[in-house]
Protein backbone atom coordinates (compact mmCIF):
# COMPACT_ATOMS: atom_id res chain seq x y z
CA UNK A 1 0.00 0.00 0.00
CA UNK A 2 0.99 4.24 -0.58
CA UNK A 3 -0.88 6.72 -0.76
CA UNK A 4 -4.49 5.56 -0.98
CA UNK A 5 -6.05 5.85 -4.47
CA UNK A 6 -3.39 6.57 -6.60
CA UNK A 7 -2.63 5.17 -9.90
CA UNK A 8 -1.46 1.41 -8.67
CA UNK A 9 -4.03 -0.11 -10.84
CA UNK A 10 -3.38 -3.65 -12.44
CA UNK A 11 -2.02 -1.36 -15.77
CA UNK A 12 1.15 -0.85 -13.10
CA UNK A 13 2.95 -1.69 -15.76
CA UNK A 14 1.36 0.66 -18.29
CA UNK A 15 2.60 3.87 -15.51
CA UNK A 16 6.04 2.61 -15.01
CA UNK A 17 6.21 2.95 -18.86
CA UNK A 18 4.61 6.18 -18.79
CA UNK A 19 6.62 7.64 -16.30
CA UNK A 20 9.54 6.41 -18.51
CA UNK A 21 8.58 8.70 -21.59
CA UNK A 22 7.40 11.41 -19.49
CA UNK A 23 11.32 11.57 -18.36
CA UNK A 24 13.10 9.97 -21.36
CA UNK A 25 14.39 7.39 -19.28
CA UNK A 26 15.94 4.57 -21.68
CA UNK A 27 14.64 0.90 -20.38
CA UNK A 28 17.57 -0.66 -18.69
CA UNK A 29 19.39 2.06 -17.40
CA UNK A 30 19.40 2.98 -13.74
CA UNK A 31 18.42 6.10 -12.75
CA UNK A 32 20.87 7.20 -9.95
CA UNK A 33 20.86 10.28 -7.46
CA UNK A 34 23.94 11.81 -6.36
CA UNK A 35 25.50 12.18 -10.05
CA UNK A 36 24.85 16.14 -9.24
CA UNK A 37 23.98 18.96 -6.60
CA UNK A 38 20.53 18.39 -7.26
CA UNK A 39 17.54 17.39 -7.02
CA UNK A 40 18.20 17.62 -2.84
CA UNK A 41 15.58 16.33 -0.65
CA UNK A 42 15.10 16.67 2.84
CA UNK A 43 15.99 14.18 5.01
CA UNK A 44 13.64 11.30 6.29
CA UNK A 45 10.56 12.95 7.49
CA UNK A 46 8.93 11.60 10.56
CA UNK A 47 5.28 12.77 11.19
CA UNK A 48 3.05 11.73 14.15
CA UNK A 49 -0.25 9.64 12.69
CA UNK A 50 -3.00 12.27 11.65
CA UNK A 51 -0.20 14.90 11.30
CA UNK A 52 0.53 16.51 7.56
CA UNK A 53 3.41 15.72 5.90
CA UNK A 54 5.57 17.61 3.95
CA UNK A 55 7.95 16.04 1.41
CA UNK A 56 10.08 18.71 -0.29
CA UNK A 57 12.28 18.62 -3.27
CA UNK A 58 15.31 21.62 -3.68
CA UNK A 59 15.49 22.13 -7.78
CA UNK A 60 17.09 24.87 -9.92
CA UNK A 61 16.46 26.37 -12.90
CA UNK A 62 17.79 23.85 -15.28
CA UNK A 63 14.93 21.33 -14.23
CA UNK A 64 12.61 20.87 -17.29
CA UNK A 65 10.45 18.34 -15.97
CA UNK A 66 10.32 17.25 -12.16
CA UNK A 67 7.45 14.92 -10.32
CA UNK A 68 7.11 12.87 -6.55
CA UNK A 69 6.22 9.13 -6.63
CA UNK A 70 5.14 6.93 -4.12
CA UNK A 71 6.84 3.56 -5.17
CA UNK A 72 5.64 2.78 -8.84
CA UNK A 73 2.47 5.61 -8.04
CA UNK A 74 3.19 9.20 -9.48
CA UNK A 75 1.72 11.71 -7.22
CA UNK A 76 2.50 14.75 -9.10
CA UNK A 77 4.18 15.53 -12.17
CA UNK A 78 4.47 19.22 -12.84
CA UNK A 79 1.16 20.65 -11.82
CA UNK A 80 -0.59 17.85 -12.95
CA UNK A 81 -2.04 15.40 -10.06
CA UNK A 82 -1.85 12.12 -11.43
CA UNK A 83 -3.15 10.25 -7.61
CA UNK A 84 -6.71 10.14 -7.08
CA UNK A 85 -6.37 10.38 -3.12
CA UNK A 86 -7.68 13.89 -2.04
CA UNK A 87 -5.05 14.25 0.96
CA UNK A 88 -2.13 14.82 -1.13
CA UNK A 89 -1.99 18.19 -2.35
CA UNK A 90 0.86 20.23 -4.34
CA UNK A 91 2.18 23.25 -2.48
CA UNK A 92 4.79 24.43 -4.50
CA UNK A 93 6.44 24.00 -7.68
CA UNK A 94 8.86 27.24 -8.54
CA UNK A 95 12.58 27.21 -10.53
CA UNK A 96 14.03 26.15 -6.63
CA UNK A 97 11.65 23.98 -5.02
CA UNK A 98 8.90 21.48 -5.89
CA UNK A 99 6.72 20.22 -2.46
CA UNK A 100 3.88 18.32 -2.17
CA UNK A 101 1.96 17.82 1.11
CA UNK A 102 0.27 14.62 2.26
CA UNK A 103 -2.46 15.23 5.15
CA UNK A 104 -3.58 13.35 8.10
CA UNK A 105 -1.17 10.54 7.37
CA UNK A 106 -2.07 7.63 8.32
CA UNK A 107 0.36 4.20 8.97
CA UNK A 108 0.08 2.86 5.09
CA UNK A 109 1.31 6.00 4.33
CA UNK A 110 5.05 5.15 5.46
CA UNK A 111 7.67 3.84 2.99
CA UNK A 112 9.81 5.57 0.21
CA UNK A 113 9.26 8.81 -1.85
CA UNK A 114 11.14 9.43 -4.70
CA UNK A 115 12.05 13.10 -6.34
CA UNK A 116 12.14 12.59 -10.26
CA UNK A 117 13.77 15.42 -12.28
CA UNK A 118 14.03 15.91 -16.07
CA UNK A 119 17.48 18.69 -16.81
CA UNK A 120 19.36 18.29 -20.24
CA UNK A 121 17.82 15.02 -21.09
CA UNK A 122 19.45 13.30 -18.40
CA UNK A 123 16.80 11.99 -15.51
CA UNK A 124 18.04 11.89 -11.61
CA UNK A 125 15.89 10.99 -8.62
CA UNK A 126 16.66 11.46 -4.67
CA UNK A 127 14.47 9.18 -2.42
CA UNK A 128 12.56 10.46 0.99
CA UNK A 129 11.66 7.88 3.66
CA UNK A 130 8.40 9.07 5.11
CA UNK A 131 8.05 7.68 8.89
CA UNK A 132 4.88 7.41 10.79
CA UNK A 133 5.06 7.34 14.71
CA UNK A 134 1.93 6.12 16.46
CA UNK A 135 0.93 7.25 19.85
CA UNK A 136 0.81 3.65 22.11
CA UNK A 137 -2.45 1.95 22.54
CA UNK A 138 -3.44 -0.32 25.09
CA UNK A 139 -5.17 -2.80 23.19
CA UNK A 140 -5.08 -5.94 26.18
CA UNK A 141 -5.37 -5.59 29.77
CA UNK A 142 -6.74 -8.73 32.27
CA UNK A 143 -9.88 -8.12 33.75
CA UNK A 144 -10.05 -6.86 38.05
CA UNK A 145 -9.30 -10.33 39.64
CA UNK A 146 -10.12 -12.07 42.84
CA UNK A 147 -7.74 -14.52 44.79
CA UNK A 148 -7.52 -16.35 48.05
CA UNK A 149 -4.43 -15.51 50.06
CA UNK A 150 -1.66 -17.61 48.51
CA UNK A 151 -2.62 -18.08 45.04
CA UNK A 152 -0.98 -16.97 41.87
CA UNK A 153 -1.84 -14.38 39.68
CA UNK A 154 -0.75 -13.31 35.85
CA UNK A 155 -1.36 -9.95 34.58
CA UNK A 156 -0.97 -9.28 30.88
CA UNK A 157 -1.02 -5.83 29.19
CA UNK A 158 -0.40 -6.03 25.57
CA UNK A 159 0.37 -2.58 23.47
CA UNK A 160 0.60 -1.04 20.13
CA UNK A 161 2.19 2.14 18.60
CA UNK A 162 5.39 2.93 16.41
CA UNK A 163 7.62 2.50 17.60
CA UNK A 164 6.92 -0.27 19.69
CA UNK A 165 5.87 1.34 23.02
CA UNK A 166 7.67 0.35 26.38
CA UNK A 167 5.12 -1.95 29.05
CA UNK A 168 6.00 -1.39 33.04
CA UNK A 169 4.06 -2.42 35.69
CA UNK A 170 3.61 -0.71 39.32
CA UNK A 171 1.33 -1.49 42.71
CA UNK A 172 -0.20 1.43 43.52
CA UNK A 173 0.86 1.58 46.97
CA UNK A 174 2.37 3.70 49.35
CA UNK A 175 4.51 1.01 50.29
CA UNK A 176 5.41 0.15 46.79
CA UNK A 177 9.12 1.01 45.13
CA UNK A 178 10.12 1.01 41.90
CA UNK A 179 8.28 -1.23 39.21
CA UNK A 180 7.43 -4.83 39.61
CA UNK A 181 7.97 -5.77 35.72
CA UNK A 182 9.46 -4.01 32.69
CA UNK A 183 7.52 -6.67 30.10
CA UNK A 184 3.48 -7.39 29.06
CA UNK A 185 3.33 -9.76 31.88
CA UNK A 186 3.14 -9.50 35.55
CA UNK A 187 3.55 -12.44 37.62
CA UNK A 188 2.79 -13.04 41.64
CA UNK A 189 3.31 -15.91 43.23
CA UNK A 190 1.98 -16.75 46.79
CA UNK A 191 -0.11 -13.42 46.67
CA UNK A 192 -0.31 -11.55 50.41
CA UNK A 193 -2.96 -9.54 51.82
CA UNK A 194 -0.33 -6.51 51.47
CA UNK A 195 -0.22 -6.98 47.66
CA UNK A 196 -3.85 -6.50 47.30
CA UNK A 197 -5.07 -2.70 45.73
CA UNK A 198 -4.38 -1.34 42.23
CA UNK A 199 -1.98 -2.46 39.55
CA UNK A 200 -0.90 0.36 36.89
CA UNK A 201 0.05 -0.66 33.20
CA UNK A 202 1.82 2.09 31.43
CA UNK A 203 2.93 2.17 27.55
CA UNK A 204 5.07 4.86 26.50
CA UNK A 205 6.88 5.56 23.16
CA UNK A 206 7.84 8.97 23.40
CA UNK A 207 5.57 9.98 20.59
CA UNK A 208 2.82 11.14 22.97
CA UNK A 209 2.16 11.42 26.98
CA UNK A 210 2.06 7.05 28.37
CA UNK A 211 -1.17 5.59 28.14
CA UNK A 212 -2.32 4.40 31.51
CA UNK A 213 -5.04 1.47 32.61
CA UNK A 214 -5.26 0.07 35.72
CA UNK A 215 -6.30 -3.69 37.09
CA UNK A 216 -7.34 -4.17 40.88
CA UNK A 217 -6.92 -7.28 42.44
CA UNK A 218 -8.30 -8.10 45.39
CA UNK A 219 -6.69 -10.44 48.03
CA UNK A 220 -9.22 -12.76 49.72
CA UNK A 221 -8.09 -13.62 53.30
CA UNK A 222 -9.99 -15.02 56.45
CA UNK A 223 -11.10 -12.68 59.22
CA UNK A 224 -7.84 -11.62 61.82
CA UNK A 225 -9.43 -9.75 64.82
CA UNK A 226 -7.10 -6.89 65.69
CA UNK A 227 -8.37 -5.35 68.58
CA UNK A 228 -10.65 -6.92 71.76
CA UNK A 229 -10.08 -5.22 75.07
CA UNK A 230 -12.13 -5.86 78.35
CA UNK A 231 -14.18 -3.12 79.71
CA UNK A 232 -14.91 -2.37 83.82
CA UNK A 233 -18.27 -0.49 84.45
CA UNK A 234 -19.89 0.08 87.49
CA UNK A 235 -23.41 -1.35 88.16
CA UNK A 236 -26.05 0.75 86.25
CA UNK A 237 -24.20 2.67 83.99
CA UNK A 238 -23.43 2.29 80.12
CA UNK A 239 -21.12 -0.69 78.86
CA UNK A 240 -19.62 -1.16 75.46
CA UNK A 241 -17.69 -4.13 74.28
CA UNK A 242 -15.99 -3.82 71.07
CA UNK A 243 -14.34 -6.40 68.17
CA UNK A 244 -12.45 -5.00 65.49
CA UNK A 245 -11.60 -7.74 62.70
CA UNK A 246 -10.09 -7.53 59.20
CA UNK A 247 -11.19 -9.83 56.92
CA UNK A 248 -11.99 -9.96 52.99
CA UNK A 249 -14.68 -10.31 52.04
CA UNK A 250 -15.47 -8.40 55.62
CA UNK A 251 -16.34 -10.12 58.61
CA UNK A 252 -19.26 -11.31 59.87
CA UNK A 253 -20.03 -11.11 63.44
CA UNK A 254 -21.62 -13.70 66.29
CA UNK A 255 -21.62 -12.76 70.36
CA UNK A 256 -21.75 -15.44 72.99
CA UNK A 257 -22.03 -15.52 76.81
CA UNK A 258 -21.09 -18.48 78.27
CA UNK A 259 -22.30 -20.97 75.04
CA UNK A 260 -25.71 -18.96 74.31
CA UNK A 261 -25.47 -16.77 71.66
CA UNK A 262 -26.73 -12.60 72.05
CA UNK A 263 -29.02 -11.00 69.58
CA UNK A 264 -30.06 -7.71 68.92
CA UNK A 265 -33.61 -8.58 70.84
CA UNK A 266 -32.64 -9.08 74.26
CA UNK A 267 -33.59 -6.40 76.48
CA UNK A 268 -31.08 -3.80 77.69
CA UNK A 269 -28.95 -5.06 74.58
CA UNK A 270 -28.07 -3.33 71.54
CA UNK A 271 -25.34 -5.05 68.89
CA UNK A 272 -24.26 -3.38 65.84
CA UNK A 273 -22.38 -4.88 62.82
CA UNK A 274 -20.17 -2.95 60.54
CA UNK A 275 -17.18 -4.12 58.12
CA UNK A 276 -14.97 -3.89 60.15
CA UNK A 277 -15.93 -3.95 63.41
CA UNK A 278 -18.94 -5.11 65.78
CA UNK A 279 -20.26 -3.35 69.09
CA UNK A 280 -22.28 -4.92 71.60
CA UNK A 281 -23.63 -2.02 74.22
CA UNK A 282 -24.96 -2.45 77.61
CA UNK A 283 -27.76 0.65 78.33
CA UNK A 284 -28.26 -0.23 81.93
CA UNK A 285 -25.36 -2.99 82.96
CA UNK A 286 -26.38 -5.28 86.23
CA UNK A 287 -24.68 -8.12 88.19
CA UNK A 288 -26.03 -10.52 86.03
CA UNK A 289 -24.45 -9.01 82.76
CA UNK A 290 -21.26 -9.62 83.98
CA UNK A 291 -18.71 -12.22 82.80
CA UNK A 292 -16.85 -13.60 79.89
CA UNK A 293 -18.10 -12.77 76.46
CA UNK A 294 -16.68 -14.41 73.18
CA UNK A 295 -16.75 -12.50 69.81
CA UNK A 296 -16.80 -14.77 66.82
CA UNK A 297 -15.85 -13.31 63.63
CA UNK A 298 -16.10 -15.17 60.27
CA UNK A 299 -16.49 -15.51 56.85
CA UNK A 300 -16.06 -18.46 53.86
CA UNK A 301 -12.54 -18.84 54.14
CA UNK A 302 -12.49 -19.29 57.92
CA UNK A 303 -13.42 -18.28 61.48
CA UNK A 304 -11.44 -16.64 64.42
CA UNK A 305 -12.94 -15.57 67.94
CA UNK A 306 -11.30 -13.53 70.78
CA UNK A 307 -12.78 -13.80 75.11
CA UNK A 308 -13.81 -10.04 76.58
CA UNK A 309 -14.25 -9.45 80.32
CA UNK A 310 -16.81 -7.34 81.09
CA UNK A 311 -16.38 -6.16 84.85
CA UNK A 312 -17.51 -4.31 87.56
CA UNK A 313 -16.12 -1.07 88.77
CA UNK A 314 -16.57 0.76 92.01
CA UNK A 315 -18.58 3.90 90.56
CA UNK A 316 -16.76 7.18 91.32
CA UNK A 317 -17.24 9.16 94.23
CA UNK A 318 -16.83 13.13 94.44
CA UNK A 319 -14.63 12.91 96.79
CA UNK A 320 -11.82 11.18 93.90
CA UNK A 321 -12.68 13.01 91.31
CA UNK A 322 -10.20 15.46 90.02
CA UNK A 323 -10.38 19.29 91.22
CA UNK A 324 -8.55 21.55 88.81
CA UNK A 325 -7.79 24.85 88.99
CA UNK A 326 -11.16 26.97 90.13
CA UNK A 327 -13.04 24.47 90.89
CA UNK A 328 -15.11 25.26 93.61
CA UNK A 329 -14.85 23.37 97.07
CA UNK A 330 -18.16 22.79 99.18
CA UNK A 331 -16.06 23.44 102.91
CA UNK A 332 -16.62 24.43 106.41
CA UNK A 333 -17.11 28.63 106.20
CA UNK A 334 -15.69 28.57 109.91
CA UNK A 335 -12.57 26.43 108.67
CA UNK A 336 -11.88 29.07 106.51
CA UNK A 337 -12.19 32.16 108.93
CA UNK A 338 -9.86 29.99 110.60
CA UNK A 339 -7.21 30.36 107.72
CA UNK A 340 -8.10 33.71 106.89
CA UNK A 341 -6.73 34.61 110.66
CA UNK A 342 -3.79 32.75 110.45
CA UNK A 343 -2.61 34.35 107.17
CA UNK A 344 -3.56 37.67 108.48
CA UNK A 345 -1.63 37.22 111.61
CA UNK A 346 1.65 36.01 109.96
CA UNK A 347 1.58 39.01 107.48
CA UNK A 348 1.42 41.17 110.69
CA UNK A 349 4.16 39.14 112.90
CA UNK A 350 5.98 39.45 109.41
CA UNK A 351 5.72 43.92 109.61
CA UNK A 352 6.21 43.85 113.28
CA UNK A 353 9.04 42.00 113.89
CA UNK A 354 11.91 44.25 112.36
CA UNK A 355 11.00 47.04 114.72
CA UNK A 356 12.26 44.65 117.64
Amino acid sequence: MGVGGCLVLPWRCLVVLCLRLLFLVPAGVPVRSGDATFPKAMDNVTVRQGESAILRCLVDNRVTRVAWLNRSSILFAGNDKWCLDPRVELVTNTQTQYVIQIKDVDVYDEGPYTCSVQTDNHPKTLRVHLIVQVPPKIVEISSDISINEGGNISLTCIATGRPDPMITWRHISPKAVGFLSEDEYLEITGITREQSGAYECSASNDVSPPVVRRVNVTVNYAPYISGAKSTGVPVGQKGILQCDASAVPSAKFQWYKDDKRLSEGQKGLKVENKAFFSRLTFFNVSEQDYGNYTCVAYNQLGNTNASIILYEISEPTSSTLFQGPGAVHDGNSDGSRTVASVWLLSVLLFHLLPKF
